[in-house]
């Protein structure tokens, strides 16, 4: 069994408890320390080389956010941010953090975060196994130019294979990998979302969510919900949230569809 290895930095110990208490539920979780400050996280980072680290937002000194952009480039732990306000959740994905968690922290929002961890650790440990030919065929086959990307390249196991565009359904994001669901299969490949969206036919696919791209022709209904936020449902039954930041131009989008029709 995978284990995954785990540091909590909170300043307050209620807060440190609070998770290590969930994680006992998860037998490949391994807590190997926790920390009250930032200056104590970053030594302990560089000796621990945890797989995953839960750090709080607001701390006095140096605050989680300042931690992560101190660490040196190319750093592979993940981060798990922890905030009691969730306005502080757009910078933590600016700096590409696997997840953030509001507290009080609810249940199924942290079991959903796990099973997040679980298959971006698994992606980090397999991606040692390959090498210089994988990055090759990234490059040859990703949209350059203006030229968008027609055919994605995936691994699957020891081999290497392709998914068409035109196959994929709706792409999620997981920190730097991205998952491409096909008929309820998921590939995944090694690329952030924010950079495979600029290489996507944007006549062809929307962003309608921080952590997902949808196949415009996928849609079948939009449902608006009380907080500006939209329910996105798939032909497969699939139903995704569209952000407030997005809906604007997924209804747009679908308007003009229509008009063209």
């Amino acid at each position: 069994m995978m284990t995954i290895r785990i540091l909590i930095v909170d300043d307050e110990p209620l807060a440190r408890l609070g998770v290590i208490t969930r994680l006992r539920a998860y037998s490949d979780m391994i807590v190997v320390g926790e920390c009250a400050t930032g200056e104590e996280a970053l030594h302990a980072i560089s000796h621990l080389t945890p797989d995953l680290v839960f750090l709080d937002i607001e701390m006095p000194g140096i605050t989680g956010i300042e931690l992560v952009r101190l660490l040196p480039k190319g750093y592979t732990s993940h981060f798990v941010f922890l905030t009691a306000h969730d306005e502080y959740a757009l910078n933590a994905f600016d700096i590409e953090a696997l997840d953030y968690l509001l507290k009080p922290i609810d249940s199924e929002r942290f079991a959903a975060c796990i099973d997040r961890v679980r298959r971006t650790v698994a992606l980090h440990r397999q991606e040692s196994q390959y090498g210089l030919l994988y990055e090759q065929l990234i490059a040859k086959h990703t949209g350059t130019g203006n030229q968008p990307v027609r055919r994605f390249t995936v691994r699957r196991g020891n081999d290497i294979t392709f998914v068409k565009a035109d196959d994929v359904d709706w792409i999620e994001g997981l920190a730097d990998y991205a998952g491409l669901h096909v008929q309820r299969k998921t590939h995944l490949i090694r690329e952030t979302l924010n950079s495979l969206e600029s290489h996507l036919d944007s006549s062809q696919f929307l962003r309608i969510h921080r952590s997902s791209i949808v196949q415009v022709d996928r849609i079948v209904r939009v449902q608006a919900l009380a907080n500006r936020d939209a329910l996105v449902t798939l032909r497969d039954g699939q139903t995704l949230r569209a952000s407030r930041k997005y809906s604007p131009s997924l209804h747009d989008l679908l308007r003009n569809r229509r008009s063209s029709l």
